[in-house]
Formats: structure tokens, sequence, C-alpha cells
């Protein structure tokens, strides 16, 4: 079968940086919704009418992929506002009660880049966004979606997200 939206596609890929050093390797294969939310559209627009065996490359500048990097989402917090344990690389959804900056968004996944004895410096976004991307997929099989998959538009949480996610060091998927 082809690529063709609706569908389900099973996928690995390699994720490469600008400078080919290697940010995720997915494998075994995952199902993403093709014609949907579960892709970046660069992605997607590869991928139309391949077959399983095919293998393709795009290169995603930020804006493909997951944003550019916004200054306006790093904030500084109070160090009183956080656990006594708290340490770079832990993340928070949204900010933390008695937070100073209630002005930044509540809906975003903010990470600890910096700890300091007085505050402590948030970023909410996503660890790669600003960052040209490579990608490498190979394409391990095409289904029809069914109508459940298709109202849903998604098979979950299994797809890319260009608003911020988790730290460098877990999978982006």
């Amino acid at each position: 079968m082809q690529i063709t939206a609706p569908c389900v596609v099973s996928l690995t890929w390699r994720l490469e940086d600008a400078q080919g050093q290697s940010v995720e390797v997915l494998d075994p294969p995952m199902e993403f919704f093709y014609g949907g939310e579960d892709l970046f559209a660069k992605v997607e627009e590869a991928l139309v009418d391949k077959v399983s065996g095919d293998e393709v490359s795009v290169a995603l500048q930020p804006e493909d992929a997951f944003g550019d990097y916004d200054s306006a989402l790093v904030c500084f917090e109070p160090r009183d506002v956080f656990p006594d344990n708290v340490e770079v690389g832990m993340q928070f959804e949204g900010l933390p009660e008695g937070a100073s900056t209630p002005d930044m968004p509540a809906d975003r996944i903010y990470s600890v880049t910096e700890v300091y004895p007085a505050h402590v410096v948030l970023d909410g976004n996503h660890p790669l966004a600003g960052i040209g991307l490579r990608i490498h997929v190979t394409v391990c099989d095409v289904r029809e979606a069914t109508e459940e998959e298709i109202e849903a538009g998604t098979l979950g949480d299994s797809g890319f997200s260009v608003t911020n996610g988790p730290p460098p060091d877990e999978p982006i998927h």
C-alpha cells in the first residue's frame, strides 16, 4: 500500500542535528497517523506515495520542526518556590506556585537549566528549538487507518510536538 492520507505508517528513523550528531534513533518501528498531527509537515510531504521498505531523508529548519528559540520563554524564579532537591534537567508543567513571572504561558513544560542559591532558571522552549535537523526515515509498514484513528486525527502521543517537550536525553516521540 502506498502512503496517502489518511493511513497509518510504521516508521524507524535516525534524527541528527545539522552537524550530523545523533539526537535520537527510533528502533523498533513505531506507528504514526499520516494526514493528521503525528508527523512534521515536511516529513509527511517526503513520505507521499512511499511504500514499505522506502527510505527518505529530510532536512528540517527550526520552523519545520520544533520552532525557533524564543528567549521570552526563559524566566528566573525565586529558589524558595521549588523543592529542596531541584536540579538541572528537572521539568515542571507550568510555573510553580508562587512564581514571580505570572505572564509566562501556563501550558508549557519548563525545564530547569540552572540552579543558583537565590533563583532558578526555567526554559519553556522545546530542547530542540532553534536547531536545524536531518531525519532519515525508513517505512516499515503502511496500513489503512481505522475510523477511530481517522476521527481522532492522531494515534495519541506518538508524534512530534512542535511546542515543547522532554529534555534532550529522552526520546522526542
